[in-house]
């Protein structure tokens, strides 16, 4: 994949360090013969060299060798100090082989002589597309190792809120059980906090849970859009001496998944795909359509029939041996020095969540490739995780949440944003209707039926005044019920018994919400 430079937007910044005007401006008559467009600025001393540095931000530096009190050698040292990726080169009459070689040892891009101008435009170019390839490589490593740390965030929330779960259990059994000592009020309201806190506890447990299953929010991807994407992710990362190749079987073929993670699954095979081929080779992605059988399936993998989207991932690069294979989905196992082992875990946590499976062939010395499995058939709502809340997950859906309590609007809050709500606390009534002016009507209300200064009731109604129709779900106590005959005329309204539970309220949301999309 050639390397363009794009400059259509803005001149380049070049910083001439050049004690000879007429020098200086023939070099400038170069670029702009190449139709390079340029903003310049010329320094011949250390002191205006520095300021320019800070305040022109140079994209290149086109230097002499040697000036009276300052030299070009003392410029690339003073500039790599500061920032190894902008290009410097030696623009000089007197550049010996020798003093050349040394010049780029110390980090210099390149060197042009004064009597041979004519490959300055092109030098120019050339150094520029690379520093901007670098840094997009660089870009495109940060992103991945953030995105590596965030999944070794998920698995160990994940660990935890297994471990706390199983804690909080007997915690709310207790509770329960220190109500039956309603003669002992102290007793009593021991048991109801233990129980509430235990309740509690027990929702923030599912909301990492969720977060470390990924929370994923079901859309329709299409094959090309996920691979136009992944290509303008790439630009600047591949280097000249790889051949980057896309075959894809239908481009127009769409099916049900999430396309960040999708992206991102693929953007991490491609990175190391690149790593492996280090001096040069070609990587191929491609896709087509297959049926697995059932044999294909391993012990711990559970056989799904239907058709399949396969996507692979292959390189030239040095491959892999067999000790390597065996340990390349164990966490932290790494085979690269910044590495952090937690790539491909998380490739294979995003294949897994779509319901599908992953597969690598690698020998060394021949390359290697990654087959990712994605089925292309919904599978059915109870065909579900082990947790059994799959179908709990939401679908961006803008949910509205108004309880005075502030430890309670938070934690409902942060449940439903982990279970792929969009989800917007209120404190009042006042500020809910202020939120709807301002943003629109939402798609699902979750209010509590007891609140002091605005009631439920009175922001129900004012929310059928401004044309809300949509689903509410009203938490109130069963020992206290709201009085329905006060409530305005809603079609999908939901009385939900407080304390409210996690697996409760969602699963009370995604039928109100099914059933309002059938009338």
């Amino acid at each position: 994949m050639p390397h363009r430079l794009n400059r259509t937007l803005s001149p380049i910044r070049v910083l001439q360090v050049e004690d000879n005007a007429l020098d200086a401006e023939l070099v400038l008559g170069e670029l702009e013969a190449d139709g390079l467009a340029y903003s310049a600025r010329l320094v011949d001393d250390e002191a205006s060299y520095l300021e320019a540095l800070e305040s022109f931000r140079p994209d290149i530096v086109l230097s002499d060798l040697s000036l009276p009190g300052f030299s070009g050698q003392r410029a690339l040292e003073l500039l790599r100090a500061r920032d190894d990726g902008t290009p410097f080169i030696f623009v000089s009459a007197t550049l010996g082989e020798e003093a050349a070689i040394e010049a780029l040892r110390n980090g210099a891009t390149d060197y042009i002589l004064k009597q041979n101008p004519a490959r300055m435009a092109s030098a120019v170019r050339r150094a520029l597309s690379e520093a901007e390839a670098e840094r997009a490589a660089h870009r495109a490593e940060a992103e991945l190792i953030r995105a590596q740390r965030f999944e070794a965030l998920a698995m160990l929330a994940g660990g935890l809120s297994h471990d706390l779960r199983n804690l909080l259990q007997p915690l709310l059994l207790a509770g329960d059980s220190l109500l039956d000592y309603q003669d002992d009020p102290r007793l009593a309201r021991l048991g109801s906090l233990v129980r509430d806190c235990g309740k509690r506890g027990l929702e923030m447990v599912q909301s990492m849970l969720s977060f470390a299953r990924g929370a994923r929010r079901a859309e329709q991807v299409r094959l090309g859009a996920l691979t136009n994407a992944l290509e303008l992710l790439l630009q600047g990362s591949v280097p000249r001496a790889v051949a980057m190749e896309m075959t894809l079987d239908d481009p127009e073929l769409t099916f049900e998944g999430n396309h960040t993670e999708l992206q991102q699954c693929l953007l991490n095979l491609c990175l190391n795909a690149i790593q492996a081929m280090p001096d040069g080779g070609r990587l191929h992605i491609t896709s087509s359509r297959c049926a697995l059988p059932d044999d294909f399936f391993l012990d711990d993998e559970e056989p799904r029939e239907g058709e399949y989207l396969r996507l692979t991932v292959a390189d030239t690069g040095h491959g892999m041996d067999g000790d390597t294979l065996e340990r390349l989905f164990e966490p932290f196992f790494t085979t690269k020095q910044t590495g952090t082992g937690l790539g491909l875990l998380s490739c294979k946590r995003i294949v897994a969540s779509h319901g599908g499976v992953m597969r690598v062939e690698s020998k060394p010395g021949e390359g290697t490739a990654f087959h990712l499995y994605l089925p292309l058939e919904v599978q059915d709502e109870t065909d579900s995780s082990e947790s059994g809340d799959d179908w709990l997950q939401g679908e961006a859906e803008r949910v509205l949440v108004v309880i005075e309590e502030a430890a309670q609007l938070s934690l409902l809050a942060d449940m439903l944003d982990a279970y792929g709500y969009q989800a917007h606390g209120s404190q009042s009534g006042t500020v809910a209707l202020q939120w709807i002016e301002a943003q629109g009507l939402p798609d699902v209300v979750v209010m509590d039926a007891e609140m002091n200064l605005f009631t439920g009731v009175r922001t129900l109604a004012a929310l059928v005044d401004r044309g809300y129709a949509g689903p509410v779900l009203l938490l109130a106590r069963p020992e206290a019920p709201p009085r329905l005959e006060e409530l305005p005329s809603l079609e999908h309204l939901h009385v939900v018994d407080k304390p409210v539970t996690a697996r409760g309220l969602l699963q009370t949301l995604r039928l109100a919400l099914k059933n309002s999309e059938a009338t």
